[in-house]
């Protein structure tokens, strides 16, 4: 018991300013109570009305007790306002270290909210492209596929996703519809090759691969655009013809195809189509003397 109290300083005192807040404060107090007790007692003896008595006491009652506040407030001003500083300077030291952090939880309310996608779902936000096979509060999970924006294969790479992504990147999810899709690739030709034969094969091989399940498609599709209040595309194989530049041509194959079947679809028209055709150009290309004899009979 000694020992403890041997612990215990001598002299225990409080500075001068928090002295002074302290003697303040309990003045003030001092003074409210003091005031209240003196004009509850007043409205008791002088009101004779209970209805105006009660409504009196209750006013003056919330007035003391504003009254209160606001000296407290004007006492401990500076305190008051030091400890905000102090709180703000915490909040900002913690949303700066822990901002990332912020902004994965901030995407993943965000996807869910808007309904982006679903696992399973085949999306593409900014270079990563994958099927979705896990989702967190902190980052989703994607199993590559590719090669490129136009492969339909697993590369056998898992890739990590940041929800803070989908703060700042749009999402494109290629699985629109559960069931079909509308799959697209291109193949390019040479300007004299012989891509008009090339078209129409294609167009041929898309409409004998596709024929099965059109009908089923026509269905699902017409249900998806009352569901979703679109206008629904035609979903039968076309082939159109671009040019990007001058001396190229691509024929660009649209068609319907089931979910997960894009790639084998694509590859069963490729090797349908190129198997046994050669679409390339059978005129021998001019050698430079042949140019050359040719431009001097121009001039």
């Amino acid at each position: 018991m000694l020992e403890s109290l041997a612990m215990v300083p001598e002299s225990f005192t409080l500075p001068d300013s928090m002295l002074r807040l302290l003697i303040s404060t309990g003045l003030l107090i001092l003074a409210i109570i003091i005031l209240r007790t003196l004009t509850a007692r007043f409205i008791r003896r002088n009101v004779t009305s209970s209805e105006l008595r009660g409504r009196l006491l209750v006013n003056f009652r919330n007035g003391f007790l504003l009254l209160g506040i606001l000296g407290l407030a004007l006492i401990w001003g500076d305190q008051i306002r030091s400890l905000a500083l102090s709180i703000v300077a915490i909040a900002v030291a913690f949303v700066v270290a822990t901002k990332e952090l912020i902004l994965c939880v901030s995407g993943a309310i965000l996807k869910s909210g808007a309904g982006s996608f679903n696992l399973g779902d085949r999306i593409q936000v900014k270079d990563f492209r994958g099927d979705v096979i896990d989702q967190t509060l902190l980052a989703t999970t994607i199993l590559e596929v590719g090669p490129g924006k136009t492969g339909h294969q697993r590369t056998g790479r898992m890739i990590v996703v940041p929800n803070a992504l989908f703060v700042s990147e749009p999402v494109i999810n290629e699985s629109f519809t559960d069931h079909w899709d509308f799959h697209v690739f291109t193949v390019p030709f040479k300007r004299e090759d012989d891509w008009h034969a090339a078209q129409k094969a294609l167009l041929d091989a898309a409409n004998r691969h596709c024929e099965p399940y059109l009908e089923a498609v026509r269905k699902h599709m017409n249900k998806v655009g009352v569901l979703r209040g679109l206008e629904v595309p035609s979903v039968d194989p076309r082939v159109t013809i671009q040019a990007p530049v001058a001396s190229e041509i691509h024929l660009t194959v649209r068609l319907p195809a089931k979910s997960g079947q894009r790639s084998y679809i694509e590859q069963s028209i490729l090797s349908e189509v190129f198997a046994d055709t050669d679409f390339s150009s059978k005129k021998p290309r001019p050698s430079d003397d042949e140019k050359e004899e040719k431009n001097k009979q121009d001039d």
